[in-house]
């Protein structure tokens, strides 16, 4: 049976350029030990996960449709080093030495791609494993596709979802909807916290429902008076899996 995994490339290359430019290197050879470090951990990767398809996903140097609708989307993160970025050319290279392909797109953000990717191949009944410490990727759970933190060497699962968010992972969006996410400059509903977020979610299963109810409830009222943030934040948070390819996911097995 096909096994697809994916990884998400910017996620796994800065975790380990980070670490590298801790060292006693000059920014070259921080890249260069990047570049040797993403090989044995790509190559570790498919020893434990045994894929028969992979692929690396790469962000596009682009604004896309979520700064369109939300010019504050992703303003004050941190910038990538400009030698990492010089050397983005190689790190692909280095996926490729291993006969994974690289998915770089002009238009879309990895997260979406790397949606459409999993869900496609899940429709068929195949297995997916997402390599990436981005918990956004816990929207897409499902007995098809999960996802690994390979760093903090741990599943991102239902369990996990659980007690990181009092939430299932199919109401995530819901939940990131009322809360907002700060690291995307997402606002939410103001006054809204994680507690009260899943609380609500709790008693009322969807933001819909919460929007629909007639409850004289603080939190409610909140919500209702803040309906647009809530729209917006939970149409941003939403991963795009409709995404035109141009690519069958045939041409991703890998060798062997």
């Amino acid at each position: 049976m096909m096994h697809l995994l994916i990884i998400d490339a910017l996620n796994l290359i800065r975790r380990i350029h980070a670490v590298q430019a801790g060292q006693s290197l000059t920014p070259e050879q921080a890249v260069i030990a990047t570049r040797a470090t993403l090989i044995n951990t790509t190559r570790k990767l498919l020893e434990q996960a045994t894929p028969t398809h992979a692929i690396a996903v790469f962000d596009a140097e682009v604004d896309g449709w979520r700064k369109a609708r939300l010019p504050s989307y992703k303003e004050g993160r941190t910038p990538m080093p400009a030698e990492l970025r010089a050397g983005l050319a190689s790190l692909q290279d280095a996926f490729w030495e291993l006969s994974v392909d690289s998915l770089l797109s002009e238009t879309d953000e990895a997260d979406d791609l790397v949606a459409t990717l999993a869900r496609k191949t899940a429709q068929h009944g195949a297995p997916v494993t997402i390599i990436s410490t981005d918990k956004g990727f816990c929207q897409l759970l499902c007995p098809e596709i999960r996802i690994r933190d390979y760093f903090n060497r741990r599943w991102l699962d239902q369990p996990f979802v659980a007690s990181q968010f009092g939430v299932e992972p199919t109401q995530l969006v819901d939940y990131w909807a009322l809360t907002g996410v700060a690291g995307s400059g997402i606002k939410g509903v103001p006054g809204i916290g994680p507690k009260s977020a899943s609380a609500l979610i709790g008693e009322h299963g969807s933001l819909t429902a919460i929007l629909a109810s007639q409850s004289d409830d603080r939190l409610v009222k909140k919500v209702r008076e803040h309906e647009a943030e809530a729209r917006l934040a939970c149409e941003l948070v939403r991963l795009c899996d409709d995404i035109e390819l141009g690519f069958s996911l045939r041409d991703l097995r890998l060798p062997g």
